[in-house]
């Protein structure tokens, strides 16, 4: 047998036992099992939202329990594999195989680890903001929308429009999603920051480059188990009229909410509701979100990595540069990741590798880019 593999091989029983360990394997397997049992008790969904929050907790477990489950099956049926090479040379590739296929299962759940912080395991709010660029800004800050909505489709998460504020000539002034799933806060926090695109403009009819920008922000979603402090004296609420594309479904009435919590100079709005009643309670929802946010942020600066990759704002400080000319690449400004395929990255089918890529700079499993 092959020495390599054999070392490989006695590396994936050490990955995995640390893996464990690392993930509190035994516990999370207990606390599945006591799910389960609960969801199959009389009355469960009576209470359909308490419902709901049981199984996106079961969905969020088996993420970590399914592979590793299948790893320590997987991990002894290597061991009857090498058996079996000893005796028959021929099986040598089929091991060579399997120890390919185990170490690329560790190697994404030693990422999922990382999503350890408090809130990671939480669904996200996302808002995107068109800023310097004019009409290209507005149109870029579409584009970045439809970029996440397919990450989040192709990685079956499920999307819910917030708010959306359009521009009159095209794209939008700034839009809101919430993007649910396991882990999905985790995986989208590290985009938070300014995203610059560089093409030649479809808005210009010189055909000149234009330099566009659009902030893109996080937030988690937290429910109301997790306690955020607001004293709503501090919030000042203002109504207006939901904006809309025009005929019967044009709101009438005062229905959109804006939040802002003065201290922090937090801001939301929600307008996609049905009702004023339904927008101000979804905004409440968004203004937890970010002033959680804000907190988690104020916690983390006590890591000096957070310094180091933390996006600040305006023209040079963008998390990330994305390119139609003069030529097509998408490069991450903190960590270096490259793509050189914009439509990849544009459909959301590459944008995973920018999304692990900064989890590993946090962690310091890389270094920052220079």
């Amino acid at each position: 047998m092959d020495a390599e593999l054999v070392q490989r091989s006695k590396e994936i029983r050490q990955r995995l036992k640390q893996l464990g360990d690392s993930l509190d394997y035994s516990a999370k397997v207990e606390q599945g099992k006591a799910i389960e049992l609960k969801m199959g008790q009389p009355g469960f969904w009576d209470d359909n939202e308490s419902a709901q929050k049981t199984v996106s907790q079961l969905k969020a477990l088996k993420v970590i329990v399914g592979p590793m489950n299948e790893l320590t099956q997987s991990a002894e049926d290597l061991a009857a594999l090498f058996e079996m090479a000893q005796e028959d040379d021929s099986i040598v590739g089929e091991v060579a195989s399997e120890i390919a296929r185990l170490e690329q299962i560790l190697d994404d759940l030693e990422l999922k680890a990382l999503l350890n912080g408090a809130n990671d395991s939480a669904g996200a709010i996302l808002s995107i903001n068109a800023r310097d660029g004019g009409t290209d800004a507005n149109d870029w800050a579409d584009m970045l929308l439809r970029m996440y909505s397919a990450w989040a489709v192709g990685n079956e998460f499920k999307i819910e429009l917030l708010d959306r504020q359009d521009n009159d000539e095209a794209g939008i002034k700034n839009a809101t999603i919430a993007v649910r799933g396991p882990m999905a806060y985790g995986y989208l926090k590290g985009e938070e920051g300014d995203h610059r695109l560089v093409r030649i403009s479809p808005f210009n009819s010189e055909g000149k480059r234009q330099t566009s920008f659009a902030a893109v922000s996080v937030s988690p979603e937290i429910d109301d188990s997790f306690e955020v402090e607001i004293d709503e004296k501090d919030v000042r609420i203002d109504t207006y009229r939901a904006g809309g594309a025009g005929g019967q479904h044009v709101n009438k009435t005062d229905s959109a909410i804006r939040l802002t919590h003065v201290p922090t100079n937090t801001v939301v709005q929600c307008q996609n509701e049905r009702s004023q009643h339904q927008n101000k309670a979804t905004a409440w929802k968004m203004l937890r979100a970010k002033l959680a946010r804000i907190e988690e942020e104020r916690r983390e600066a006590e890591d000096a990595r957070k310094y180091e990759t933390q996006a600040r704002t305006g023209f040079g400080s963008q998390i990330r540069n994305y390119f139609l000319h003069p030529d097509q690449r998408v490069k991450d400004a903190r960590t270096g990741h490259y793509v050189g395929n914009f439509n990849s990255v544009m459909d959301g089918s590459e944008l995973q590798g920018f999304l692990d890529s900064f989890l590993r700079l946090k962690a310091g499993k890389i270094d920052a880019a220079d």
